[in-house]
């Protein structure tokens, strides 16, 4: 991460941001990008060894210290699984007891796992066990839901906030393998809108970015990679985690403050349809 460039055109100073799933690959980028916009962050993964799963932190614990010791905002972690209510509820009170009201929450956690951990298999429309059926609507679609439970209604009082979620393009097209996981990312992008409705007359905009295939640690540790789409000109490569994050600051920033309930997909036109 410390190789990408962050953006230092939005400032969120005054702002706590909670991104889940921050301990590695996007989320950590994107937490590091509103840190460098002067927000105080909210590191958040499964558990304490997550970062370490593909060698990019010791710990989360070590991550938001290596983040604290930058200087400017406060940087803490949390620890929960976001699919189980009571978790989601405790990390949103440590997390504002410690640094105060929450303003931007960025639901980045998620993935195509199965309940047991790995990839579901079979993967298909048909075949997949209904246990890892659960497990990834869980993982994503539920697990963003709750965390809006858990953070929203106390942007409604304050009649402020930012809300982003994550999709995918499997959320946009038809596919196969990965298809439950493409059901619960259109799930999110729907939410979204539904939940940008109901949040126009409080001030609270809720919008999703919707992501390419992106070069995260994870993404090149367990997919075989065209060299040709790494870098270059062409728009024909993979995105940076830094690409993602920018779309997310925007979002989250004052400079999108009559943006609600849209879906931004950033994936350098790999997808060209209407809507």
């Amino acid at each position: 991460m410390s190789k990408e460039i962050l953006s230092q055109s939005f400032n969120f100073e005054g702002q706590v941001a909670l991104v889940t799933g921050s301990g590695r690959g996007l989320g950590r980028m994107i937490a590091e990008t509103l840190l460098n916009g002067g927000a105080a962050i909210a590191l958040h993964d499964i558990n304490e060894e997550a970062p370490n799963a593909f060698g990019e932190s010791p710990s989360l614990t070590a991550l938001a210290a290596t983040l604290s010791g930058r200087g400017g905002a406060k940087v803490m972690s949390v620890i929960g699984d976001i699919s189980k209510e009571d978790d989601t509820k405790a990390m949103v009170k440590k997390v504002e007891a410690a640094l105060g009201p929450i303003s931007i929450l960025v639901n980045c956690a998620g993935g195509d796992i199965a309940a047991k951990g790995g990839k579901p298999n079979p993967n298909d429309a048909l075949y997949i066990s209904l246990e890892d059926a659960h497990a990834v609507m869980n993982r994503n679609f539920m697990g963003t839901m709750l965390m809006c439970r858990a953070v929203v209604p106390g942007m409604v009082q304050r009649q402020n906030g930012a809300v982003i979620n994550f999709g995918s393009l499997n959320g946009h097209i038809g596919v196969s393998p990965e298809v439950v996981y493409g059901c619960a990312k259109a799930a999110i992008l729907h939410y979204t809108r539904c939940l940008a409705l109901e949040m126009r007359p409080h001030g609270v905009r809720v919008n999703a970015v919707s992501p390419g295939p992106t070069t995260t640690a994870r993404f090149l540790a367990t997919r075989t990679t065209d060299p040709a789409k790494m870098d270059g000109v062409s728009l024909e490569r993979y995105a940076k985690p830094a690409e993602i994050a920018h779309a997310v600051a925007f979002l989250a920033s004052s400079q999108a403050g009559f943006v609600n309930g849209q879906v931004l997909r950033v994936d350098g036109g790999m997808t060209l349809f209407a809507g």
